[in-house]
């Protein structure tokens, strides 16, 4: 079986535990959830290594992809390993995370998988650690209330991929014969945004939705499910799913 949710942010005891998910009882390590995005690797502390290893101890796989609120430095320093058709990093033996690009055989499905997404509560911009007024401008900004960010601290301009993770998308689609069963991203691609943002202005396409357009124009596929928007969204006429807190069968 496979199952999928939106962003966890790190609260999978809340979101996964027993009574929130009694779909896992009977389950085994060869079933599977799939997380959206936004998983919630950020400070490898005690507290998040006791929450993934009380994630690694459930009855079920975890997988996921990446969003825009992980610490790349972390994911990027990870060994990679192939797993099911594709490159993945171990978080976990049972905690996985799904590298963007990349086509996995999961429950004789085959599923393409993008993460990342562009930050859209950063409007009073990225501070530097190194700025020697990096403390009067933080105080500044928290006294404000402004939305801001710090990087390699809590922002990552890994947020959005890289041009060869992009290419290795598309050569592994095209190998595929651009048709596969599922596409899971955490960002829409530019039409459905656009769609969602209704004129409001808060979010705006970038190169990630506009490569992700471009493969919604090219790519057969029977279901695209993604997170990022924290709301859920059954968009029928486009075969899209906007998945946050609940927890939907796929297979």
């Amino acid at each position: 079986m496979i199952y999928i949710t939106g962003d966890t942010h790190g609260n999978w005891m809340c979101r996964l535990r027993m009574s929130s998910f009694p779909e896992q009882e009977g389950m085994t390590k060869k079933d599977y959830i799939i997380i959206c995005g936004d998983f919630g690797i950020w400070d490898n502390s005690k507290r998040e290594k006791f929450n993934l290893d009380w994630l690694d101890s459930r009855p079920f796989t975890t997988l996921f992809v990446s969003g825009n609120h992980e610490n790349y430095d972390i994911l990027d320093s990870l060994p990679v390993d192939e797993w099911h058709g594709g490159m993945v990093n171990y978080i976990r033996p049972s905690v996985i995370h799904l590298m963007r690009g990349q086509i996995f055989e999961i429950e004789k499905k085959q599923i393409f998988t993008f993460g990342g997404a562009s930050s859209h509560d950063i409007s009073a911009g990225i501070l530097e650690p190194d700025d020697p007024c990096f403390k009067k401008k933080k105080k500044r900004l928290d006294r404000a209330g402004a939305l801001y960010r710090i990087n390699h601290v809590s922002w990552w301009k890994r947020e959005l991929p890289n041009e060869e993770e992009m290419e290795e998308g598309l050569h592994n689609l095209e190998k595929q014969g651009n048709k596969v069963d599922y596409i899971i991203t955490h960002s829409p691609y530019t039409s459905l945004l656009e769609q969602m943002d209704s004129g409001c202005g808060i979010y705006k396409k970038d190169y990630l939705t506009e490569y992700l357009q471009k493969i919604r124009q090219t790519v057969d596929y029977k279901q695209w499910v993604f997170g990022h928007m924290h709301i859920s969204q059954n968009f029928y006429k486009e075969k899209a799913i906007c998945i946050y807190d609940q927890i939907v069968k796929m297979v």
